[in-house]
């Protein structure tokens, strides 16, 4: 992994490319950041940096995350977040990460937690089929139907489509394309959707199978 940032999802909008097509796009804002830990193979047994996102008031924070700020002498964030830089040697505690340490053209992964739908039917959150609405099927139409084998095995197997809360699970969309980077504004401009609600927190790094 060469590069990594923590942002928030603004929302998805469209622009035009120099041939006049409309690409769809979600708007990100990504950084800046805060390099808050550096970890090294001597120390930890791995090289990592932990990047922090997002200003909050100390007052916020209990006494392990306020020790864990104060000893480095950075800004108290909201977010943090450790990536696995093949070259965490170019970066010390203190420095900033912002938005254009990507570019346009750059294939991402982009990890984020996905929005929450409750309690869910297996037609909704398995896509399974409806019964017959006809022919003594009984107010049973949207419910799972067969549970499996009868007297073998006597039991339900794992995995098997059921009703049950939906959503709110870390979700990776991967080979994602940078359409655009607004490097005064720390905003970048996604090819296609990513998980997550207007405001959600989502993690950009380099995709994995560019």
């Amino acid at each position: 992994m060469q590069k990594g940032i923590i942002g928030k999802k603004i929302g998805m909008t469209q622009i035009f490319d120099e041939t006049g097509k409309v690409v769809p796009v979600t708007v990100v804002e990504a950084g800046p950041c805060v390099v808050v830990q550096k970890k090294t193979v001597e120390n930890d047994g791995y090289a990592a940096l932990q990047l922090g996102y997002g200003d909050v008031k100390v007052q916020r924070l209990n006494k392990p995350y306020r020790g864990h700020f104060e000893k480095r002498d950075v800004a108290c964030k909201k977010t943090l977040k450790e990536f696995r830089l093949d070259d965490c040697d170019t970066l010390n505690v203190g420095d900033i990460v912002k938005a254009d340490t990507f570019a346009v053209g750059d294939a991402i992964d982009v990890v984020g937690t996905s929005k929450g739908k409750g309690y869910a039917g297996p037609i909704k959150r398995h896509n399974q089929h409806r019964l017959k609405e006809t022919h003594g099927t009984g107010p049973v139409h949207r419910q799972a139907g067969s549970m499996g084998a009868c007297s073998s095995p006597s039991r339900i197997y794992k995995g098997k489509g059921m009703a049950g809360h939906m959503g709110a699970e870390q979700v990776t969309v991967q080979n994602l394309e940078i359409v655009k980077i607004d490097a005064e504004n720390n905003l970048i401009a996604i090819k296609g959707a990513i998980p997550g609600p207007k405001g959600g927190i989502v993690y950009i790094v380099d995709s994995v199978k560019a």
